[in-house]
């Protein structure tokens, strides 16, 4: 019988960008967090005979996915076929909820739930599973360890962070999609262009600096990040898992600066994790080469914290109902994000975003035992 695997997706906190490697990536800075909202991978495998081929095959629901060795699942699945010496037929769907190039880790989740789904079909141990996850993408890693993740290098070095509260989260997800590898070259573009003006930009963060985070950032964890990658979390050969509430949620709910522009709407929550995090200054970078290419995700941005521009315009009232905690672009886009304090306060934010034009999704965080417990849709 075939395993259905729920594909969550992640947010990034904040990602800090350095200069280019000699390799061609860029070494950043990030703190991951998985949310509830999900795809759904269903994996249906039986071994071979030895000496046989294994055969791979993938269909999805959406026209954008690729079908073949292009799809990060695919890739996955035929590596760890090769690297335990196991042949079987493997057929993979994918049931995508989740926007592509949306910056939410939709692809890299669903390979991650694709080697579980195959562990659990083939009763499979895997080996170096993270380092296997790194090959296949920087983001793939992550969803090994799920809740709050610090990434460092291209972001597939993880380290379990203690999980945040679960949090009000509303995605707005506009109807484009950015390019990565477009964003980092109009990042390096930028900074080169700054540095020949003699200014005006923050220079990318050098590799010290991007340490430097990483220990702030765990710090206001309450621990520091590990000086190896973490181990995943699964135990992933399990004989069965609960199901979840939160399938229908999924389903349906329907510089420095930034922290003074969203520091009003944190009064009362001294101690709390998140405040602190804010506190730090953290922040994407993405955002100083995206929002100039799409001024719409600035807007929507507003929306999602409570500062529309067209309201300061218009002199509405400043009302504090519905204000972020924190917003954000997710990676490099094109979704955004915003984390509240309560249901009606994500609730008006989602409204505010659906009134822009543009489709806005009502969801939690999801710390990292919930995020296992849950993973096995049966």
């Amino acid at each position: 019988m075939a395993t259905r695997v729920r594909s969550y997706s992640k947010i990034n906190l904040g990602l800090a960008i350095g200069p280019v490697r000699a390799d061609g990536f860029h070494p950043l800075t990030t703190l991951y967090q998985t949310l509830a909202l999900h795809d759904l991978v269903t994996v249906d495998a039986r071994r071979l005979a030895a000496g046989e081929p294994s055969k791979i095959s993938l269909t999805t629901n959406h026209p954008e996915v690729p079908t073949d060795a292009r799809n990060t699942a695919w890739r996955i699945v035929e590596r760890t076929l090769a690297r335990t010496g196991v042949a079987a037929e493997v057929a993979i769907h994918i049931q995508k909820e989740l926007p592509v190039q949306g910056g939410l880790g939709a692809g890299s989740a669903n390979a991650a739930a694709a080697l579980n789904g195959l562990q659990r079909e083939l009763r499979l141990m895997v080996e170096g599973r993270l380092e296997l996850a790194a090959e296949v993408g920087s983001d793939v890693p992550l969803f090994l360890v799920g809740g709050a993740v610090l990434g460092t290098g291209r972001g597939e070095q993880v380290a379990a962070m203690p999980d945040l509260p679960v949090t009000w989260c509303v995605v707005a997800v506009p109807e484009v999609g950015v390019s990565t590898p477009r964003a980092f070259q109009e990042w390096d573009g930028l900074c080169a262009a700054k540095a020949a003006a003699g200014g005006g930009l923050t220079s990318p963060p050098p590799p010290d600096r991007l340490k430097e985070l990483s220990h702030v950032y765990a710090s206001v964890f309450g621990g520091h990040p590990a000086t190896e990658q973490a181990s995943d979390t699964s135990g992933i050969v399990r004989s069965r898992q609960g199901s979840s509430s939160s399938e229908t949620k999924q389903g349906g709910l329907e510089g420095k600066s930034k922290t003074s522009e969203q520091g009003s709407a944190l009064n009362g929550l001294a101690g709390n994790t998140l405040l602190a995090l804010v506190r730090t200054g953290i922040e994407n970078d993405f955002e100083q080469v995206v929002f100039p290419q799409y001024p719409l995700l600035r807007e929507i941005k507003h929306e999602l914290m409570g500062t529309s521009a067209d309201g300061l315009r218009e002199g509405r009232p400043d009302d504090s109902s519905g204000k972020a905690l924190y917003a954000a672009l997710s990676g490099s886009g094109s979704a955004l994000f915003g984390l509240y304090r309560s249901e009606a306060d994500a609730r008006a934010a989602q409204q505010r975003v659906q009134a822009s034009g543009c489709k806005a999704i009502l969801t939690e965080t999801l710390p990292r035992a919930e995020y296992w417990r849950t993973m096995f849709a049966e």
